[in-house]
């Protein structure tokens, strides 16, 4: 399959490798194209603007920040209209962004020809470089999912179909909500046990054996100990996600105080300049208490 990515962050970067692997022709873009090195000598190709990954290829996974890039590489207008060459590919949207907005986007897309398959995945860095994602997958029809399973197959380890756009979108905020309170308690509980005099390898050597366990804890127990913040699920796009799920359910009345609180801590770490920071850099916000 012609797959185009649009993208190759640090999430972009392992999912093309990965195709290009299954035998996929991959073609990329990055707005930083300095990014986009490590994967020239893979043998794919690397375009130098959105369009000539539209023009190369039949599925598109758009892997970008927020609503906001996705409208660009789209060339999307305030009122909808798509003016990018979409017309018969397949756009697949991995990117977190508002249900509300994904369900205006298949509208537009459906308008300039082409199908729309939310696509939000769950996992960080790690899965994504050993092709263990989980992918939630909706579309109006089932047929436009079938159509791009193989590409899911080449980068994640199960598919979710979850039913009409948004619910996919909406199944990725409902995940965001448990990971991103993981991140929290995991680093909360770091920074208490230090407090109270505990040896903290100890403390979560003892967590690790225990009925709490999960590869969130696992994957991040050497970098608490050795403060070891590089990026593999980042506060910049922590604090994002939180931010949707917070407003998803004030749109629908659903109080999540927990979340609510979490939202303000990501934003705290946000303002104090930690967005290229791990997840667990939140601690630092801890450390320096009130």
């Amino acid at each position: 399959m012609k797959i185009g990515l649009i993208g190759a962050g640090v999430m972009g970067e392992p999912m093309a490798k990965n195709l290009k692997k299954a035998g996929h022709s991959v073609t990329v873009y990055n707005r930083t194209p300095a990014r986009c090195d490590v994967l020239r000598p893979l043998g794919i190709e690397v375009a130098d603007t959105p369009g000539q990954v539209f023009a190369a290829s039949e599925a598109i996974i758009i892997m970008v920040p927020s609503h906001l890039e996705v409208d660009q590489v789209l060339e999307r207008s305030p009122e909808g209209a798509i003016a990018a060459p979409v017309n018969g590919r397949t756009i697949v949207l991995m990117a977190t962004v508002a249900p509300a907005y994904s369900t205006a986007l298949g509208t537009s897309l459906a308008a300039a020809g082409a199908r729309h398959v939310e696509a939000p995945v769950s996992g960080s860095r790690q899965p994504a470089e050993t092709a263990q994602l989980v992918i939630l997958a909706s579309a109006a029809e089932q047929e436009h999912i079938d159509h791009v399973q193989p590409l899911f197959d080449a980068i994640g380890k199960k598919t979710v179909r979850c039913g009409p756009v948004p619910m996919a979108m909406r199944m990725k905020l409902a995940n965001q909500l448990l990971l991103i309170a993981c991140f929290e308690a995991i680093s909360e509980a770091t920074h208490f046990a230090a407090g109270i005099g505990l040896d903290v390898q100890q403390f979560l050597d003892m967590a690790q054996a225990g009925p709490l366990a999960n590869d969130v804890l696992r994957s991040k127990v050497a970098k608490l100990v050795s403060n070891d913040f590089a990026q593999q699920a980042p506060i910049r796009h922590v604090a994002k996600d939180i931010g949707l799920v917070c407003d998803e359910a004030e749109q629908r009345g659903v109080w999540l105080p927990i979340a609510t609180a979490n939202r303000s801590l990501f934003a705290e770490a946000m303002q104090a300049g930690q967005s290229q920071d791990d997840a667990i850099g939140i601690i630092k916000i801890l450390r320096r208490g009130r």
